[in-house]
């Protein structure tokens, strides 16, 4: 089975499912949660309670996590579209140009990466691999090159370890996340969308609001707390963060929460304050909890561009960043800093903000990052396919 096909498969809405997700309504609606089973209210035989309900009514396994996919897709195709244009219409018109796989278009093609944000090291290395694979396979056409480039991307993503993709979430014990970056990046709305992701799986959450030196932070917390029906520990601006983590620590402890997120300053006057802030925060949560922090993750704002990458360079050397969570990305038309800060600094991307909803934060998936990327490209690519089948069973 080819890649693009794969893809197709596990994203693309099927003919039937195109009415249930239509994505140009996707825009102003909510993805709709999963159809749940319709069951009769019980009724009593012979003294007992039973239910009554159709199997035919019932969702498999297999179509629960189809349609699960494609809801994640059409999520990636819309948050994506700035990327997916800029992205998909440059590399059209490079392969257009460029018929035949040569060291021109070589070029050409890294100059197209390293402007969309790819990263330099990146570049090299994924153009390094397609010659590879173009030698490998005889590929002279650039036509016949296309999905390899896709293909090579995930691969790029993929490289390492995929269980430092999930959360590191204590299932009998409280989880402590914390959340790092600067100001102005979406920290504060991303600790708010992160917070309704885990209530809405059924958890308990507590927020601690550690950001004391920027004006208005810890009612901008208050407001998401709120708004997503969460506690959230606090004291007066100025105060010491670590004496608010010992406080939030000790009401998640007391109140049996699931999972106690926790915000930091997102800028102190120089990188040895910042340090120190976070390693006195560090050590309050880890002498309260075992293995406390179990995430420390930092928001990074996707239309910065190179901007984010060193942003992430500077958090990586003060403290143990285990993930990464890049706001924003439906703004900007290049969504290459995925791929760079995975592969210049082996932190992967855990979570994606797609939108403003609540439920535009969604987990980083590799495949379902290249479809939103490229999903005109992979989706047109079976038209081609079939039209090729047609042509060649007429001749």
């Amino acid at each position: 089975m080819s890649f693009f096909k794969r893809l197709r498969e596990r994203f693309a809405p099927t003919e039937e499912r195109r009415e249930e997700l239509p994505l140009e309504q996707l825009e102003d609606e909510e993805v709709q949660p999963l159809p749940e089973r319709q069951v009769e209210p019980p009724a009593k035989k012979n003294n007992e309670w039973t239910f009554d309900f159709d199997d035919d009514d019932l969702m498999s396994i297999e179509e629960f996590e189809e349609l699960e996919a494609q809801q994640i897709g059409a999520k990636f195709r819309q948050g994506l579209e700035k990327s997916r244009e800029n992205f998909q219409n440059r590399l059209n018109d490079l392969l257009a140009h460029y018929r035949t796989v040569d060291e021109d278009f070589f070029e050409a093609l890294e100059e197209m990466l390293i402007q969309a944000d790819v990263g330099f090291n990146t570049v090299m290395e994924l153009v390094e691999s397609l010659r590879f694979e173009a030698k490998r396979r005889n590929i002279t056409e650039t036509a016949d090159l296309r999905e390899v480039i896709v293909e090579k991307i995930v691969e790029i993503y993929e490289q390492e370890d995929d269980e430092l993709q999930a959360m590191n979430i204590q299932e009998d014990d409280l989880t402590v996340i914390l959340m790092v970056g600067v100001n102005g990046v979406g920290k504060t709305t991303t600790i708010g969308k992160l917070a309704h992701r885990y209530r809405q799986q059924g958890k308990t959450v507590m927020l601690a609001a550690g950001d004391t030196f920027r004006a208005g932070a810890i009612e901008q917390l208050q407001i998401w707390g709120d708004r997503v029906g969460v506690e959230v520990v606090k004291q007066s601006e100025g105060s010491d963060p670590a004496a608010v983590m010992y406080d939030a620590i000790n009401a998640a402890k007391n109140k049996g929460v699931d999972i106690l997120i926790c915000d930091t300053a997102g800028r102190l006057q120089n990188k040895a304050n910042l340090m120190n802030e976070l390693e006195k925060v560090k050590k309050v949560l880890s002498k309260a909890v075992a293995g406390a922090p179990h995430e420390v993750l930092l928001a990074l704002d996707a239309t910065t561009g190179q901007n984010a990458l060193v942003q992430a360079k500077a958090f990586k050397e003060v403290t143990d960043v285990t993930g990464i969570v890049l706001t924003k990305l439906d703004g900007t038309a290049k969504g290459g800093i995925v791929l760079a800060i995975r592969n210049e600094l082996h932190i992967p991307v855990k979570f994606v903000g797609l939108g403003e909803k609540l439920d535009d934060l969604q987990p980083f998936d590799a495949e379902s990052y290249v479809y939103g990327l490229f999903a005109d490209m992979i989706e047109n690519s079976e038209i081609e396919t079939t039209e090729d089948e047609e042509e060649n069973h007429a001749g």
